[in-house]
């Protein structure tokens, strides 16, 4: 399947959704089920008098906070026990309680550590983000060919210039992967955070627009996340795309050999 094709039936369908959206708004009402033009009449009206933009900015900054105290250490720990089997095996005992326990059950303690403000939503988004990235870096650290590993060692290959040469490149794929999946659950856990306490970001908007029987503000609330893990997400695939660009040219050359 070529890309024009491909875009040109994500057009199609998302061109369908939104015309039965919007049928089923005008036929039901806007008190049960806001339509796609008045989403995007109150989206252009809370862009002009910049609550959108102050709202959103608290929800991506928590959840950017959250992500980056989340991910970072999770890539470094599954990094770092690479050569430890038995800290890797003590470790993975703790890291399944941890990743056992449902994160918004967090909440009151966050909140009574670190107060109601953005504080405890950064920790909410970091302590589900540490794992996802965690195992994601450790699958990529499984599938390493382990004879590449040992014919670099038999050429003389450092330790520094094994991680950097061998390991990293065969890991970065899962990385990016761990990343990606872990980007709608940042903001989900900003947003959770903020419906739970706050009176500002996007959680909150939509709250306010649940409380006040405004469905209409709640959907722009939700179309608001859609578009920042939307936009988030195509910036993450670009980045790994240019890390692995080294991939797509021995591909090519493989093609040119085998033609």
């Amino acid at each position: 399947m070529n890309r024009r094709r491909l875009w040109t039936d994500r057009i199609v369908l998302a061109f369908v959704v939104l015309i039965a959206w919007e049928a089923v708004g005008r036929l039901r009402g806007a008190y049960w089920i806001s339509s796609p033009s008045l989403v995007l009449e109150r989206i252009w009206m809370l862009m002009l008098n910049g609550d959108l933009w102050f709202h959103g900015r608290f929800t991506l900054g928590e959840a950017l906070g959250g992500f980056l105290l989340g991910a970072i250490p999770g890539c470094a720990v599954a990094m770092a026990l690479r050569r430890h089997p038995f800290s890797r095996a003590a470790f993975l005992g703790v890291a399944a309680i941890g990743y056992a326990i449902p994160k918004t059950a967090l909440v009151p303690l966050f909140i009574l550590w670190l107060g109601v403000g953005p504080g405890a939503k950064v920790a909410l988004v970091a302590a589900a983000i540490f794992f996802i990235v965690f195992y994601s870096t450790l699958d990529g650290v499984d599938a390493v060919d382990q004879k590449l590993l040992l014919s670099a060692r038999v050429f003389g290959a450092s330790e520094s210039q094994l991680l950097r040469h061998v390991v990293w490149p065969a890991v970065v794929p899962y990385v990016f992967g761990g990343l990606r999946v872990a980007v709608p659950y940042a903001i989900a856990g900003a947003i959770v955070g903020e419906i739970i306490s706050s009176n500002r970001g996007l959680g909150y908007l939509a709250q306010f627009g649940a409380t006040d029987f405004d469905t209409t503000l709640v959907l722009v609330s939700l179309v608001t996340v859609m578009l920042i893990v939307l936009s988030v997400s195509a910036v993450l695939s670009l980045i790994q795309k240019r890390l692995l660009i080294w991939q797509t040219n021995l591909s090519q050359g493989a093609r040119t050999v085998g033609a």
